[in-house]
């Protein structure tokens, strides 16, 4: 308040319209308040524009591949030949060899995250889970190129060794994949197992059933939905990811006839040819209805996150 009641006192009692008049008055504390509620407001204005301009403009250009150049929706999405500078733009095969590697990638991936994570919060003592946390950590922070490289060097001479052929292929791919969607799974997992309630393994314990009985039916099934969220997230990962694909599945745009053949994926794909293509022509269009591909495919694997979500705490709540 400007006025103190001193000043008040010194002037005489203060009247009515004198106490509403200061009730009114903003005060520097609600200055304070609405300035830091219009910079959030604006921060979220900004986030919401970006993100519904990346919606748009890659919409728009995907697109462009069936209202300008009059390609067949069915067409595109089951044809096999892939040869946009010749009119043929099938891309079932880099759908197959991203689906391939992406559920390869989670099917193994899967076993050795939550043994870790069970690992972590039921087993290891305090010194072993202050080890694997920074190791798991450290996995996260390693660039896509390294384990591209490390594919290349390591994994794509041993598959070479081990079955023949070149080494490039969805295996490949599948086991560089398997280690960057550990740390991912692994993480969500841990926290997932935390997020039981303490009294769950209690009662189950105080019941007669032993630790390891406790674990698979007790926690295990409590955090089922954080497990699937996780695994949904390391799938996304595995999806989306570009360049360390590109190093070792072999970058052939046909239909792999089995996981040591090469392949492609819609990332490298994508990748490997949009910087030789002219922006307006086919193969330009076809490329970017490869990118609405990706996209569609973000927004149904968090679509399916929330869905799990959401069942799963309507379970607790019953």
């Amino acid at each position: 308040m400007e006025q103190t009641n001193s000043e008040f006192k010194q002037d005489g009692a203060p009247t009515s319209q004198d106490w509403a008049r200061q009730l009114h008055h903003a005060t520097r504390a609600s200055r304070e308040d609405w300035f830091g509620r219009g910079i959030s407001y604006l921060c979220i204005g900004v986030i919401i524009l970006v993100v519904a301009s990346m919606l748009w403009f890659i919409t728009s250009k995907g697109m462009a591949t069936f209202t300008q150049n009059h390609v067949n929706l069915w067409q595109f999405l089951s044809g096999t030949n892939w040869a946009p500078d010749q009119g043929h733009i099938g891309v079932l095969p880099m759908i197959v060899g991203s689906f391939a590697v992406t559920f390869a990638a989670a099917l193994v991936a899967t076993p050795f995250a939550v043994g870790t994570a069970i690992f972590m919060t039921e087993i290891a003592p305090n010194k072993g889970r202050k080890f694997l946390q920074p190791v798991i950590e450290l996995l996260v922070g390693i660039p896509s190129v390294v384990y591209g490289f490390i594919g290349l060097a390591v994994v794509v001479p041993f598959m070479r060794h081990l079955v023949g052929g070149s080494g490039f292929g969805i295996i490949s791919a599948t086991f560089v994949l398997f280690v960057m969607v550990l740390p991912t799974i692994t993480t969500m997992t841990v926290d997932s197992l935390r997020s039981v309630p303490r009294f769950y393994k209690e009662a189950s314990l105080a019941l007669g059933a032993t630790r390891w009985q406790t674990v698979s039916k007790v926690i295990l099934r409590a955090a089922t939905p954080g497990i699937l969220t996780a695994i949904i997230f390391g799938m996304a990962r595995a999806f989306g990811e570009a360049l360390a694909v590109q190093m070792v599945i072999g970058n052939a745009a046909v239909m792999p006839k089995n996981l040591i053949s090469p392949a492609a994926t819609l990332t490298s794909q994508l990748t490997t040819g949009i910087g030789d293509t002219i922006d307006g022509t086919l193969p330009s269009n076809a490329l970017w209805s490869l990118a609405l591909i990706l996209l569609l495919m973000s927004l149904f694997f968090n679509a399916l996150v929330r869905l799990i979500a959401k069942r799963g705490q309507l379970s607790h709540e019953r």
